[in-house]
């Protein structure tokens, strides 16, 4: 049961700069961890709880109590033990192990084989230093670019210059198949560009994104348009494929620039005014229209194509992109080299896993003959980990390439995933970009909050079906939509303003945290892990066997902790002016 506000985004508001020793002492603190946002900043400084019980509404931390003392002692025990297990299990002394090493490769850690074997991760494992080449060469002539004077608006050549190289990188890494890619995208522009006015300008946001996801469909079941497929003479075209030929499996997220300038244009203010201030914060940007010639073709295309977001994203609205290049956002020399530690960390991390734990060439062979509902457990949990970890490197990758380019799109990742005990904020907080675009897009048109379990179900079956057309992801937004339902439900029984000054409260809200993570977990594990029939086999060995039922309260007593330490640690956000909201 989540105490956070269902607000998505706020503004960043000015911090006055700490005037006390104990405000300068603030500066360091263990939320510095999680990545800052921009409207994670509360409006004052000063630390105004909107927790629910006394001791949160004195602002007291709890750190050092007798009862997050214990807590801490648990940490200590029980996750050592969370990492050996799937250590203990990817050991050549582990009696399964030979089930599974045909599928490990060489590596480079501690003369250790590394589990490559997740497809999307390897593709852009192995394909790292092509990627930094051609983000340096990208950044180098970005940069001399704007150092050419110019009589002329800078926008203007600085577009011009996207444009030209966004199609020289789709034909290095698309070939043929860019003509394709950019015969679509100027279907689509067509189409969003269409004059509609009363019933049709209402039901037209649906049409747009039914009709972008009939795109995808169709790209998916021709397997993205052979030239053979037409015509055997035109067969010889096919072989030109480029460094990624696959062009329709990641070509949902430009779908979605696709659908934001489509209905970014249909909603924009015709009575823009050129003289008006520019926006300079990032829902402001959002919701701020353009004047009508900046909802050009070539506007479009360099939207659509810009190379640091077009393989994966982060995912930005046409507006806030636009408006960005007709005047950048200022990010510091020292945000850009603490974010570029950010992502050598995390893949570091990723490395350090993949060569002492090999879960998901586990997972993928079912290869747990004989292990324990615990260590089962683990393997899904670790694969959860490895499902995070390969989303937020990639992603961190080409924020960054953005940042240094003087972009700046939202960050996707904004908690690691074991610091989630609120379904809702989960899905706040996990690729952000995409959440972000899902309410400003679906979500609000449907209703929002006012229509939530519609609307919560047109979303995760949109959701579902953009990420695979698959019945495991339908069975997957389904069950996200279905999970959500009891935080909704015990959050009004259990009201903060009814109940919050109980001593209880907390611990009432600390079972239902449990309650919503072995949820969470159950339908991530369905959409992203073991599947449906994986998912089964985990079920029956936790209830058909007494060391299954130990494990489970074992496990739920831990959750317990675990989420009164994540209580915490957003109270100390707070006290440090500080909500994410999720």
């Amino acid at each position: 049961m989540s105490s956070s506000s269902s607000a998505l985004t706020a503004l960043p508001l000015p911090v006055p700069s700490p005037s006390t020793a104990d405000e300068r002492e603030q500066k360091r603190s263990i939320t510095d961890f999680t990545i800052s946002i921009p409207g994670s900043q509360a409006r004052h400084s000063t630390y105004t709880s909107t927790s629910t019980t006394a001791s949160d509404q004195s602002g007291k931390s709890r750190w050092w109590t007798q009862e997050f003392k214990f807590y801490i002692a648990v940490f200590v025990v029980v996750v050592p033990l969370m990492i050996a297990v799937p250590v203990r299990l990817s050991l050549p002394s582990h009696p399964n192990y030979w089930k599974f090493e045909h599928r490990l490769s060489d590596g480079w850690l501690f003369g250790r084989k590394v589990d490559n074997s997740d497809a999307q991760y390897r593709t852009f494992r192995n394909n790292l230093l092509p990627l930094f080449l051609l983000s340096t060469v990208y950044l180098i002539a970005s940069h001399l670019q704007s150092r050419i004077p110019s009589t002329s608006s800078l926008y203007f050549y600085r577009e011009k210059f996207i444009l030209f190289f966004s199609i020289s990188m789709i034909l290095l890494l698309h070939g043929i198949s860019s003509f394709k890619i950019l015969g679509i995208l100027w279907a689509n522009y067509r189409v969003s560009k269409i004059r509609v006015e009363g019933t049709l300008k209402r039901i037209y946001p649906a049409l747009l994104v039914v009709g972008n996801m009939a795109i995808l469909f169709l790209n998916e079941r021709n397997e993205g348009y052979k030239f053979g497929n037409l015509h055997a003479a035109l067969g010889s075209l096919d072989t030109w494929e480029g460094m990624l030929p696959r062009w329709h499996i990641g070509f949902n997220i430009t779908m979605m620039r696709m659908v934001s300038f489509g209905l970014d244009y249909l909603w924009r203010d015709t009575a823009a005014d050129s003289s008006a201030q520019i926006p300079t914060e990032y829902r402001e940007r959002v919701k701020t229209s353009l004047l009508e010639d900046e909802y050009s073709f070539t506007s479009y295309l360099s939207y659509c194509l810009y190379p640091p977001l077009y393989i994966a994203g982060p995912i930005m609205t046409y507006n806030d992109f636009t408006w960005q290049l007709r005047r950048p956002v200022t990010i510091t020399r020292r945000a850009q080299l603490s974010y570029a530690i950010r992502f050598l960390f995390s893949l570091l991390t990723m490395e350090s896993i993949l060569h002492t734990m090999y879960v998901v060439v586990i997972k993928d062979l079912a290869a747990w003959e004989g292990n324990s509902p615990a260590e089962i457990s683990m393997i899904g949990f670790w694969n959860l980990v490895i499902v995070w970890l390969k989303l937020l490197i990639p992603w961190r990758f080409f924020r960054l390439w953005a940042l240094l380019d003087g972009v700046d799109p939202p960050e996707n990742m904004v908690r690691c995933v074991a610091n989630n005990y609120s379904t809702l904020g989960f899905w706040r907080s996990w690729h952000r970009s995409y959440n972000l675009w899902v309410v400003r897009y679906i979500y609000v048109p449907v209703g929002g909050s006012k229509n939530a379990i519609l609307a919560t179900g047109l979303v995760f079956t949109f959701v579902a079906l953009w990420h695979d057309l698959s019945f495991k992801l339908l069975a997957w937004g389904w069950l996200v939509s279905l999970f959500i339902l009891p935080e909704l439900v015990a959050t009004k029984i259990f009201s903060a303003g009814k109940y919050g000054s109980y001593w209880w409260y907390r611990h009432i809200c600390a079972a239902g945290g449990v309650v919503n993570i072995l949820l969470m977990m159950s339908a991530n594990l369905v959409g992203f892990v073991l599947g449906i029939e994986g998912m089964r086999h985990l079920m029956i060995e936790l209830s058909s066997t007494i060391s299954g039922w130990a494990f489970m309260a074992f496990a739920c007593a831990c959750l317990f902790v675990a989420v009164q330490v994540m209580f915490e640690y957003r109270e100390e956000e707070k006290r440090r002016g500080i909500d994410r909201r999720c």
